[in-house]
């Protein structure tokens, strides 16, 4: 059934009284799917269609809603409602949830929670915002090294209900200090008998409290794994970060990316629940720097308008050059930019990536100097002495182009800030003042009449 339909058919149920039916087919929905059905239900139905889910559903469905939704529902939430519900939910998802609410909400989710989930939800706040501790979950599976597997698998089916996943789990010594890690597929393929020390693996990779995410989502990506190891620097197990977390956090940067290389300040909400006057905010000021940025372009050309008013062609091109420069740097900083957050290159590679980009960009140059000098003579009926103004300015802009916008992420990353911040936008600010001085300095030194 499309999601339309379920719509309607939940819609339908609620307005005919069929809770025992409407019942039925919320069993039979996905968490996620249930979310989107529930954004889009009147706000005084919310809470009866959550309260005929099952606890476990409710819970899932409740972490893929919209904040605003969340906060709807916990306000309407008894403190006793509230508290059996916090109870089904995971301590990460929980910490996530708390973030977004406002400070009452928030103090009142701490209040109804018991006081050893309090103690593990403050200690996760208190972890740096974009490091691993911040999006780690302490609900985890901890053996020890001289459990049989039988005693592993009694230990799983007492706990493992409570626990994020029971896939992976971790081996420590009686500190919870890491020695080791064994999965559940290690476990059933082993001899009941067999020592937990006899069968994990002793080359843990894991991640410190105050790890970048990046880094943490790097792991995840080279290793495959579900589930990453969190210790502290004493190497004691204090959490992990399961590959859901990991795959938000990578949707959340690569977003965040986009907007800022687009000029954006990033936002956490979705487009269609953003406010006019929230997105106006959000694009105004960077709209305003560029445009005051351009005033740079601005002077240059007036410093030539003299020159300009004699030779009038040459102003013809401006558009073609600036245009054809601000691409080449584009192109480059995107992937330096990429090439960083993949951690393909690092700022110590700069002389590397120099060298690169400028044999790249020298074959570049020639081949659209080559195109620009016979395009200025048969299509713009400029004389062979403009043509070979433009070429030579192509082949000299896209050069210094494609050198800017390779360097400038590198430097940027190197002093501590996102790259992404200076791509588009600035790089081609910078690269269309230099595109202008290069085309001026050039028609000058060849054109005796200027």
């Amino acid at each position: 059934m499309e999601k339309e339909e379920l719509f309607e058919t939940v819609a339908t149920l609620l307005v005919s009284g069929g809770y025992q039916q409407l019942r039925a087919v919320l069993a039979e929905l996905e968490p996620f799917d249930l979310a989107e059905i529930c954004e889009q239900l009147n706000e005084s139905h919310l809470p009866l269609v959550f309260r005929l889910m099952t606890k476990d559903k409710a819970a899932e469905c409740f972490t893929n809603m919209d904040s605003d939704l969340q906060e709807l529902l916990i306000k309407r939430m008894s403190d006793a409602e509230l508290k059996a519900f916090l109870d089904e939910l995971f301590v990460d998802d929980t910490v996530d949830i708390i973030e977004e609410m406002p400070a009452n909400v928030a103090a009142r989710m701490l209040a109804n929670s018991d006081p050893e989930t309090r103690e593990q939800i403050n200690r996760i706040l208190r972890y740096p915002k974009d490091s691993a501790g911040s999006i780690m979950t302490t609900e985890y599976v901890r053996l020890n090294k001289n459990m049989s597997v039988a005693d592993a698998f009694a230990r799983i089916r007492r706990v493992g209900y409570e626990k994020e996943t029971i896939y992976t789990c971790y081996v420590t010594e009686s500190d919870r200090t890491l020695v080791g890690v064994v999965t559940a597929m290690d476990l059933m393929l082993a001899e009941t008998d067999t020592l937990i020390s006899d069968l994990m693996e002793t080359n843990v990779i894991s991640a410190k409290t105050d790890d970048e995410q990046s880094s943490v989502v790097k792991k995840f990506s080279d290793y495959g794994f579900l589930a990453l190891p969190v210790v502290d620097g004493s190497n004691r197990l204090v959490g992990i970060v399961t590959v859901d977390d990991a795959i938000d956090v990578a949707l959340e940067e690569a977003t965040e990316d986009v907007e800022m290389m687009a000029g954006i300040t990033p936002t956490d909400k979705p487009y269609l629940k953003t406010g006019v006057v929230s997105t106006w905010l959000s694009r105004v000021p960077w709209l305003m720097l560029l445009m005051l940025s351009a005033t740079l372009t601005g002077a240059i050309i007036s410093q030539y308008e003299e020159a300009l008013s004699h030779l009038v062609i040459l102003t013809s091109f401006i558009p073609m050059l600036m245009g054809t420069a601000g691409n080449a740097g584009g192109q480059s900083s995107v992937t330096i930019i990429r090439a960083l957050s993949l951690g393909d290159v690092v700022p110590g590679d700069i002389l590397r990536i120099l060298w690169k980009e400028a044999r790249v960009s020298f074959l570049c140059g020639v081949s659209l100097a080559v195109v620009g000098y016979f395009k200025a003579i048969l299509l713009d009926g400029a004389d062979s002495l403009v043509a070979l103004v433009v070429c030579i300015t192509l082949l000299a802009t896209v050069v210094a182009a494609k050198l800017v916008g390779c360097c400038f992420p590198v430097l940027i990353k190197k002093i501590g800030f996102d790259p992404a911040v200076v791509a588009s936008p600035f790089i081609t600010t910078v690269i269309d003042a230099l595109a202008l001085v290069v085309y001026f300095a050039v028609a000058t030194a060849l054109i005796p009449t200027l």
